[in-house]
């Protein structure tokens, strides 16, 4: 046969061979700077329908500028205040994925809740801080004693507040404590009805501008770890699990590009929160580390064991909880 092919004879080949690939090869172009995994699975993954938790403002705002907005399956976006809710909704399957830090997980597997962690998001800790008023004469938490200390229940200002008060010699009987959603504290915390707040977020920097004080940051009792998690029926449905997959590497890329770009980053943030873009700018340059999505690991585990011991110790699980089979492994190979 002769190997020499015209140049219209090598377009119909060209031609006949991309009729032939199809769809297919259209969907797995769309994965091609993805792992081997994802590429497997992607004519897969692109009949899959994702219900994803995510906070206003959060990666989800971020993927066309890190290039990943092209998914070629279907996604239903919704937006919740904590992580606590995102919780709550995977153990109603209501969504497929979400985020949130290590502890709401925690109070899920106390009550059996049908979702597992499949990624760890390590992360900074500095936007978690102890505030004071201004005007506050309160110098360190061993003062707490018999003040209102506002907190957000089975998160990670709770888990804080708890090591705080223990290191303090303190226990939450010492204190009047004052359980609020953040932007109810916030307003609490304004008007003078707390003497203390133990709060994370954006609200930081919002109190910070009007005059309160940082007493402590979580650098030193927090370890850093925000974990994403999914539901079990999710996880054990093949589409949807090589479309989880997809999703990790697609939030990985946007921690990567926020990593490089905090101006572009900041300013876009400002606008979404009608704050000035230093706000933002303010976490980057305080944080304790960079975001970065990785691969469950065993260190990982056993933080999450260690602050499942400190709310059993609390008092605040009705049994001591063995957190290892809330994780899921079977997304490494993704990341």
């Amino acid at each position: 046969m002769d190997s020499k092919v015209s140049k219209g004879g090598a377009r119909r080949q060209f031609l006949q061979r991309s009729a032939r690939l199809g769809a297919a090869g259209g969907i797995a172009a769309l994965f091609g700077g993805w792992s081997t995994g994802v590429r497997a699975n992607a004519v897969q993954a692109r009949n899959a329908f994702l219900r994803v938790g995510t906070y206003k403002g959060g990666d989800s705002y971020y993927f066309k500028e890190a290039g990943v907005d092209q998914i070629p399956y279907r996604t239903q976006l919704a937006e919740f205040a904590a992580g606590n809710l995102i919780v709550e909704a995977l153990a109603a399957d209501s969504l497929d994925l979400g985020g949130m830090s290590e502890i709401p997980p925690i109070f899920a597997a106390a009550s059996g809740a049908k979702m597992k962690v499949v990624a760890v998001l390590r992360g900074d800790v500095n936007n978690q801080v102890v505030l004071v008023p201004k005007g506050s004469k309160i110098a360190d938490p061993a003062q707490f004693k018999g003040k209102r200390i506002g907190y957000a229940r089975s998160t990670t200002s709770h888990y804080f507040l708890i090591k705080l008060l223990k290191e303090n010699g303190l226990t939450f009987k010492d204190i009047e404590p004052v359980a609020l959603a953040p932007q109810d504290a916030f307003a609490a915390f304004k008007s003078g009805q707390l003497d203390a707040w133990v709060i994370f977020g954006l609200v930081v920097e919002l109190a910070k501008s009007q005059g309160a004080r940082v007493l402590r940051t979580a650098d030193g009792y927090l370890s850093g770890n925000y974990v994403i998690s999914a539901a079990t029926r999710a996880i054990a449905d093949p589409v949807r699990h090589a479309a989880i997959g997809d999703y990790l590497q697609r939030i990985s890329k946007v921690y990567d590009w926020i990593n490089r770009n905090p101006q572009p980053w900041s300013a876009k943030s400002g606008q979404i929160a009608g704050v000035p873009a230093q706000y933002f700018l303010n976490q980057v340059s305080q944080r304790s580390q960079p975001y970065k999505l990785t691969a469950i690991d065993d260190a990982a585990i056993a933080s999450q064991q260690q602050v499942a011991d400190v709310f059993a110790d609390a008092g605040l699980l009705a049994r001591r909880i063995d957190v290892r089979p809330l994780w899921d492994r079977s997304f490494s190979t993704y990341l």
